[in-house]
């Protein structure tokens, strides 16, 4: 593989600004593959992976090159060369990188190679909860998990199409995908291609949402005519999976404190075709005590750690802290107490985060149930889903009956 000048530069800029100016990963790789018109799939591929994964295995990388934070260009470059060599890739003979010995960077991976936290690179203080929650054993295998690359999942939009003639439609655009056994709307992109490029994205057919997470709206249990809250509805990829089940009857309120979310969701639902969704900005209290003991199911799909969606997000183990999860958990009960009351007797509540820590999953529900509000449910259904069992995101899902 010949390396481009041009390339290279490209990912020494991005991983400045993820790893110097704190830019998530997602919006700086966006940006790169901008900045020239002339480049292919293939030059664009090569930034976006490259990038994604220097970021993903940062301290494994930092320490074979004997670099820290913060990183200055030449040390950026040094990265790159440990990239580099551990992938069999001559380096060219260019001024910004130095002599690099190969053969002791093989050396250093295979010795790091035996220690988890620098096998897999992630910190020593995330490391140690992992380890706290889950044990040795489990942890280590989502770790594992969590360092696979992604894959690109589409969710068929049945108030337009099955997945039978999404399939089609999209081979007809020279997309060929699989159907994912075990998941009603899922396909599964056989390689990475630019699926919103595609007329059968312009026409609503599809969303782009992890197999996983399309398990939530049917963990809900809901049917046309119900009244459906989404409380924490971002920019809607679980509200319009509830308005395709919902058959487009019965009311589907989304509610969010990002107003920037919710016009997001605003657009996607046109092209969706979903029109029972209506959004609800949360500029205070009041907008969701109007809705107490009115709705037959309320969606919490709460802020948490993100850490079942690492092979997505690699950035994120970089920018947690141990003091932010402390502060997600607080967050996270207030919801739960405030938002609750929305359900009306009989109704459900659906408790979701892409976390696999329990402490912010099964035992955020204990501690509700054994609160005030929370006497007044049961728990009739929760689950985990593991990275390393499902081969797609992290989840964990709870469903109570208000009695």
């Amino acid at each position: 593989m010949r390396l481009h000048r041009n390339l290279v530069f490209a990912v020494v800029d991005g991983l400045n600004l993820i790893f110097n100016e704190g830019e998530y990963a997602d919006k700086v790789v966006e940006k790169l593959l901008k900045r020239d018109k002339r480049w292919g799939a293939r030059d664009r591929g090569f930034i976006a992976e490259t990038t994604y994964d220097i970021v993903r295995w940062k301290r494994l990388y930092s320490e074979i090159a004997e670099v820290n934070a913060p990183y200055s260009r030449p040390n950026l470059f040094r990265l790159f060369a440990v990239w580099a060599v551990l992938r069999g890739i001559e380096l060219p003979d260019w001024k910004q990188i130095e002599l690099t010995p190969a053969r002791r960077i093989k050396g250093r991976f295979d010795e790091l190679s035996q220690i988890r936290k620098f096998r897999e690179s992630i910190p020593d203080w995330l490391d140690e909860i992992g380890v706290e929650q889950l044990g040795e054993v489990r942890w280590t295998k989502e770790l594992k998990a969590l360092n696979e690359k992604a894959s690109v999942v589409l969710r068929t939009n049945t108030l337009k199409t099955t997945k039978e003639n999404l399939k089609k439609l999209l081979q007809e655009e020279e997309i060929t995908t699989d159907i994912v056994k075990g998941y009603q709307d899922a396909l599964i992109l056989d390689e990475r291609k630019n699926v919103f490029k595609t007329a059968a994205f312009s026409k609503g057919n599809f969303e782009v949402q992890d197999a996983s997470s399309q398990k939530v709206a049917y963990f809900c249990e809901v049917k046309s005519g119900l009244r459906v809250i989404d409380c924490c509805a971002g920019a809607g990829g679980k509200t319009l999976h509830l308005a395709a089940l919902m058959e487009n009857k019965g009311q589907l309120i989304a509610l969010d404190i990002y107003e920037n979310k919710l016009k997001e969701l605003k657009r996607r639902a046109k092209r969706a075709g979903a029109h029972n969704v209506e959004t609800r900005h949360i500029s205070n209290s009041k907008v969701y005590k109007k809705l107490y003991d009115s709705a037959d199911r309320v969606l919490i799909d709460a802020p948490c750690s993100g850490l079942g969606v690492l092979k997505r997000n690699p950035d994120a183990k970089w920018k947690l802290e141990p003091e932010f999860i402390d502060k997600l958990i607080k967050t996270q009960r207030e919801i739960l107490t405030n938002y609750s009351k929305m359900v009306k007797n009989g109704g459900k509540f659906i408790y979701v985060t892409c976390s696999i820590l329990p402490q912010e999953n099964e035992q955020q529900v204990a501690w509700f149930l054994g609160s005030k509000e929370g006497e007044h449910f049961e728990l009739e259904s929760q689950k985990t889903i593991f990275p390393s069992e499902s081969g797609f995101d992290g989840f964990y899902m709870a469903r109570l009956v208000k009695k």
